[in-house]
């Protein structure tokens, strides 16, 4: 997905520059007529292009709370039922001792594979956050160098009409 990213977005620049190439250059000035509808329909699929990572990113986050909400729904589950086992036992003249210790200990293993469970996949969704944010990074520094060798190549051909240009004003105000 990295590099579909790029392509796409480098592609769509690649529009963006043929649609100011065939634009009409109004006499006076750097001033470009363009088709309003057909820039704003590539700039809004740079748009729909560039924030993948994003959404990336929201959908791990959704994942790591469905991941903790579960977890602290087991947790909850398991601490409901060593309380109705504590309960049961404490009714129970003979092993009320052996029913606390089982308890304490239901509790304990309860709560350590809620935490482990909460680790795992705050370390998880922190990663994956990080993964996400170095790409979009790269992916953004690769679409500025684009965009900027564009725009240089650009500023070259329109430097290059404007020598053409005033070579033929030279030429007319000599005659």
């Amino acid at each position: 997905m990295k590099g579909g990213t790029t392509i796409d977005i480098l592609h769509l620049i690649d529009r963006l520059e043929e649609v100011l190439g065939r634009s009409r250059r109004l006499p006076l000035g750097q001033t470009f007529l363009v088709n309003g509808r057909r820039v704003l329909d590539i700039v809004d699929q740079i748009r729909v292009a560039v924030p993948s990572q994003v959404r990336e990113a929201r959908e791990i986050l959704d994942k790591r709370d469905e991941v903790l909400a579960k977890a602290h729904e087991e947790a909850q589950g398991i601490i409901a039922r060593a309380q109705a086992e504590v309960d049961w036992l404490l009714s129970e003249n003979a092993v009320v001792q052996a029913a606390e210790e089982k308890a304490r200990q239901t509790a304990l293993e309860a709560e350590g594979h809620a935490s482990d469970m909460l680790r795992q996949a705050e370390a998880q969704a922190a990663a994956r956050l990080d993964e996400a944010a170095q790409r979009s990074q790269k992916e953004m520094a690769d679409a500025d160098r684009y965009a900027l060798e564009t725009l240089r190549r650009l500023e070259s051909q329109i430097a290059q009409f404007m020598a053409v240009i005033r070579s033929g004003i030279a030429s007319l105000e000599g005659r």
